[in-house]
């Protein structure tokens, strides 16, 4: 039995995934889709699959697929886009919305301007078991911060981020025997004016643009140990975002834009598909 499933290609800030509106288009095994879509020679070409669809807690929900097929909890650049996909494409006039995700009900407050989206704030709430870590990885040992945003992370600050080679330090860190879950890793470098320059590899997914999570980490992690404020803007491969941990509630408040690429149509027959875009 064939069926057509309707996309749209997103990202922010460079963290690109496939959006599908499973209310209107339920697909099944969004785990093998997820892997076989996101490759980006045979497939479409993204970070992942993500699934927007109903709720009985919050107006809608996200479920996220890495490149790899296995299910994230959280992903803060998903979020802000599928706030922009919500408004822009009619299924809701709200501009404050609550979204259910394995991580929590997140809520996302849109920006809008001239009757689009510019920008999204999400609540990303709380994190969780701060503390600091000894890693050893290629023969070297390195202090850095874990932490959870949602999804777990691993902060890791040096003098000069040119200096890591992310491909071959990356899935070590993930995989490291402390880290049973496998973790998130993030390199990060304080910058003179006060910015955080990071790059990130993706639990799942390798070396992506951004991470939204890994950016509220990473501005956590800052804070935490004494190398910022409150406040941070976190400069990844694919952008800028701006990230604020509040003192009073502790909740951690994520601001950056997400933009359409394009829509298209794929047709799934029997685990196989072909694509069709309509730019």
């Amino acid at each position: 039995m064939t069926q057509k499933i309707k996309f749209t290609k997103m990202h922010g800030a460079g963290n690109d995934y496939i959006y599908v509106d499973t209310i209107k288009s339920p697909i099944e095994s969004p785990d093998k889709l997820s892997v076989a879509w996101s490759a980006r020679h045979t497939g479409i070409g993204s970070d992942g699959l993500v699934l927007i669809g109903s709720s009985d807690k919050a107006d809608f929900s996200m479920r996220i697929f890495n490149a790899d097929g296995s299910e994230a909890q959280m992903c803060g650049n998903a979020s802000r886009c599928i706030g922009k996909y919500l408004y822009e494409y009619g299924l809701t006039s709200k501009t404050t919305i609550t979204l259910d995700t394995l991580s929590g009900i997140k809520i996302l407050r849109l920006h809008i301007e001239d009757g689009k989206v510019d920008s999204v704030t999400v609540d990303m709430g709380v994190p969780a078991g701060i503390h600091e870590q000894i890693v050893e990885a290629q023969g070297k040992q390195f202090t850095g911060t874990v932490l959870s945003m949602g999804n777990p992370h691993l902060v890791i600050f040096v003098n000069d981020i040119k200096d890591i080679h992310l491909e071959s330090i990356g899935p070590e860190l993930e995989n490291h025997p402390l880290f049973p879950d496998r973790i998130n890793v993030e390199f990060a470098q304080l910058l003179e004016n006060g910015s955080i320059r990071m790059r990130v590899w993706e639990r799942g997914s390798g070396i992506t643009q951004a991470c939204g999570t890994g950016a509220c980490a990473t501005a956590v992690a800052a804070a935490f140990t004494g190398w910022t404020g409150r406040a941070s803007d976190i400069i990844m491969d694919g952008g800028r975002l701006h990230i604020e941990w509040n003192e009073k509630d502790g909740h951690v408040a994520m601001t950056g834009g997400a933009t359409r690429v394009f829509e298209g149509e794929i047709e799934i027959d029997n685990e196989s598909f072909t694509t069709k875009i309509n730019a």
